[in-house]
C-alpha cells in the first residue's frame, strides 16, 4: 500500500485545523460557528494547494532513470514519515475525544493542558516524520519530498492568518 493516501488525509486535516487556529481568538462574538468553518475551509483550501509542492517534487523525482528503484525509496520514506504523524494525531483526537465528552472543566482542562502544547510541538513532529522517513530507507528523496511537505503543512496557518485575519487583533 502506498502511504501517500492517508499522509495527503492528515495533511488536509491538518490544514484545516490550522485554519482555525489561524482564526481562533480573533473573534469575540459567542455564536461564530459559520466564521469557524469558513477559517477550517480556508485552511483546507491553502492546505491544499501547498499540498501540491510536494506531490509535484515527488513526480518529478519519478521522471529519473530509475523510476522504480525511486518508487520504493519514496514509499519507504513515506510510511517512515507517516509512524510520527499517526502517533501525533491519535494523541490530538484522544484529547478532541476527551474535550467532547468529558464534562466541561475537565474537557477545557484537557484541551489547555493538551492541545496546546501539541499544537507547538508540531514543527517537532514534522522533523521526527523527516528523520523517520530518512531511518526507513527512503534516502536523499523522501527526505527531499517530506521537507517540502513539512514546510507546506506548516505554512498553511501563517497563510491563512495573513491573508484573511491578520487585520485582527
Amino acid at each position: 500500500m502506498t502511504p501517500a493516501i492517508p499522509l495527503v488525509l492528515l495533511g488536509l486535516v491538518d490544514a484545516a485545523f490550522s485554519g482555525f487556529r489561524a482564526y481562533a481568538g480573533s473573534d469575540a462574538r459567542i455564536r461564530k460557528q459559520r466564521a469557524t468553518i469558513r477559517a477550517a475551509l480556508r485552511g483546507l483550501a491553502v492546505g491544499a494547494v501547498l499540498l501540491l509542492a510536494p506531490a509535484l517534487a515527488a513526480l518529478l523525482l519519478l521522471t529519473t532513470r530509475d523510476a522504480a528503484r525511486t518508487y520504493e525509496a519514496l514509499t519507504a520514506g513515506g510510511l517512515g514519515y507517516l509512524i510520527p504523524l499517526t502517533v501525533y494525531a491519535a494523541a490530538v483526537l484522544l484529547l478532541l475525544a476527551a474535550y467532547l465528552t468529558l464534562p466541561f472543566r475537565a474537557g477545557t482542562l484537557a484541551i489547555v493542558v493538551g492541545l496546546g502544547p501539541l499544537t507547538l510541538l508540531r514543527p517537532l513532529v514534522v522533523a521526527a516524520a523527516c528523520l523517520g522517513a530518512v531511518l526507513t530507507g527512503g534516502g536523499g528523496a523522501a527526505l527531499l519530498v517530506g521537507t517540502i511537505a513539512g514546510a507546506a503543512v506548516l505554512g498553511v496557518e501563517p497563510v491563512v492568518h495573513r491573508c484573511w485575519y491578520h487585520h485582527v487583533r
